[in-house]
């Protein structure tokens, strides 16, 4: 096999030398508990807190705001259900949660849980692009919505939601704004004061951090129930030993961030796109314009997606048929489906996602294997028209 080119960084990224060389020192000589008050546990808790100043700085909150979980999927657990309860148990009766048809599995299967607790919630149309019609939400909120709950960058097709013109609606609404920012998170702005943000997910191994954390930001003053009951870490709604290691990977994937890298990676998405177009048939799923820096998703319309990244796979071109959290199910993309696209479209997608390792290289080897391949794989397809 030739040497790896990896193009699934919307599944996870490589871990950046500087963000693993700031974590080793916690494994090996500064290992204590940050809830211990000897002096290795006060070493551990001042790593801790210049993560969350950093992690605060980078959203534009206070420290105190920002509460480390294990990644996107329990931050938006903690969220809702957090929310949720917090309400039940208040008996405000808001129940209602609002969110879309394209979110990611963990909020769409949080929602349905929490159907079966008692709780309403409206699934939201998007238009062929994947973008959510603000009116929509207007008329969508009731006197007794709850949240709103909204995917910034859809981890299959890239589009970007805007969140500033939502925020506006759920303050005027008086009602909580909960996005989900993990593909998002140092790709584009976000502003929890500027866009009128309650709620934010963001998490680690996206962005060149480590797997297996993430964070919550909860706006002062934001009621929630904690779903872990034990010592009462990160201000009582996590409990669990701090996952210090992570923590400082995180903090330091966020320091690195630079929007140089972004504009980078979106010049040769551009690049990429423009090659992939003059294969023919094919088709961008997703909005072009507001869409994420690294995030390509496209259609051959006659041939399996499964079947393109295998052949490519041969050649060390590493991509994904869809969302990397749900390949296992064998299911079709509920987002390619939201967005119009007939099975054919669907089944022969693929998703191209990359990050600041990747090179003009990287695209041309990509494009010079790919055109064969298509070519193969369309001869063999019943599919195929002439």
């Amino acid at each position: 096999m030739a040497k790896i080119i990896y193009l699934d960084n919307a599944a996870t990224t490589q871990t950046d030398s500087k963000v693993l060389g700031k974590m080793l020192p916690s494994f090996t000589k500064e290992y204590g508990n940050a809830s211990s008050s000897h002096f290795f546990g006060k070493q551990a808790r001042e790593s801790i807190e210049k993560a969350r100043e950093i992690i605060a700085k980078k959203l534009n909150s206070s420290p105190e705001e920002i509460i480390f979980t294990s990644g996107g999927t329990e931050s938006n657990n903690l969220a809702l259900k957090g929310l949720f309860f917090n309400s039940r148990n208040r008996e405000l009766g808001k129940n209602h949660i609002i969110t879309t048809k394209i979110e990611h599995d963990c909020i769409l299967n949080t929602c349905k849980w929490l159907e079966k607790q008692g709780a309403k919630v409206t699934y939201l149309d998007v238009d062929n692009q994947g973008l959510v019609n603000p009116k929509e939400i207007v008329s969508a909120i009731t006197p007794s919505t709850l949240v709103v709950s909204i995917i910034q960058g859809n981890n299959e097709i890239g589009t970007l939601q805007d969140i500033k013109e939502i925020g506006k609606i759920c303050k005027k609404k008086g009602v909580y704004f909960h996005i989900d920012a993990c593909q998002s998170f140092t790709k584009t702005p976000i502003d929890v004061k500027k866009h009128n943000l309650d709620l934010v997910t963001i998490n680690a191994h996206k962005i060149h951090g480590p797997k297996g954390v993430g964070a919550l930001f909860i706006k002062k003053g934001t009621k929630i129930e904690a779903l872990l009951n034990g010592g009462g870490h990160e201000r009582g709604l996590r409990s669990g030993t701090e996952n210090t290691s992570g923590v400082i990977g995180f903090g330091e994937a966020v320091r690195i961030s630079k929007t140089q890298d972004i504009n980078k990676i979106q010049k040769l998405r551009d690049y990429f796109i423009k090659q992939l177009l003059k294969i023919e048939k094919t088709k961008i799923n997703g909005s072009l314009k507001n869409r994420l820096a690294n995030n390509i998703n496209l259609s051959f319309g006659d041939i399996e997606g499964e079947a393109i990244s295998s052949h490519l796979e041969n050649f060390g071109i590493v991509i994904s048929t869809g969302s990397a959290c749900a390949s296992h199910t064998l299911k079709k993309s509920h987002v390619l489906k939201a967005i119009g696209c007939n099975d054919l479209e669907i089944n022969s997608s693929i998703r191209i996602s990359l990050s600041k390792y990747n090179t003009k290289t990287h695209v041309d080897y990509f494009i010079k294997k790919l055109k064969p391949v298509v070519k193969t794989l369309r001869q063999m397809s019943p599919y195929a028209t002439t």
